[in-house]
């Protein structure tokens, strides 16, 4: 059995991740972030996006750390077929809440994790949630926390945003960014050695 160093990158910044990765005692190697273009394509789905987003992500960062495990995400919620992404000001965030409010939606998170040797693994999953109809009060509130800042959907669901979630039906890690168990799954089944 080969007892070599094995070195993990996790291609993204975000810290709801990296705490995932650090409750089940992974700690990357490294955080290396990848600036690709993230635009969808003409008439590309959701669930298509984010899984090809995820794939140039670890591929870009394959490419910069030799010898690495990788692991990328992204994650984006839609309400029907409209995307609600990171808003760009409250008053975008408080449209982006109207709208989620009293209303289902999906988060859908894809993941790819690549071996040193270039295999690749990837997996696309996606939650269903229901959030309760918010009040004015309650949206202004949130909106002052500041927590809706640099989250898809404009919520954190481990935060303040829990608050506000009548049901989830799949992933509770996947709408955080990272669905863990079957993150897991793809390191071990690519030769990652769990702690």
């Amino acid at each position: 059995m080969n007892f070599e160093k094995q070195i993990l990158v996790l291609a993204s910044a975000s810290k709801g991740r990296m705490g995932l990765l650090e409750s089940a005692g992974i700690i990357p190697d490294s955080i290396a972030p990848m600036d690709i273009d993230e635009s969808p394509k003409k008439g590309e789905a959701t669930d298509r996006l984010v899984l090809r987003l995820a794939i140039e992500k670890a591929k870009a960062a394959f490419d910069k750390n030799d010898g690495a495990f990788v692991i990328a995400a992204d994650t984006l919620c839609a309400v029907g077929k409209r995307i609600i992404g990171k808003a760009e000001n409250e008053d975008e965030a408080r449209k982006f809440l109207k709208l989620m409010s009293g209303r289902r939606h999906k988060v859908y998170t894809g993941v790819c994790v690549m071996a040193p040797d270039g295999r690749v693994a990837k997996k696309l999953v996606t939650t269903s949630l229901q959030l309760k109809r918010l009040t004015d009060e309650e949206i202004d509130w949130y909106l002052k926390s500041g927590e809706w800042v640099g989250k898809s959907g404009c919520y954190s669901i481990q935060g303040k945003g829990q608050l506000f979630m009548e049901s989830i039906n799949g992933s509770f890690s996947g709408v955080v960014g990272l669905p863990l168990c079957e993150t897991l799954k793809m390191l071990v089944g690519l030769g990652y050695r769990l702690p």
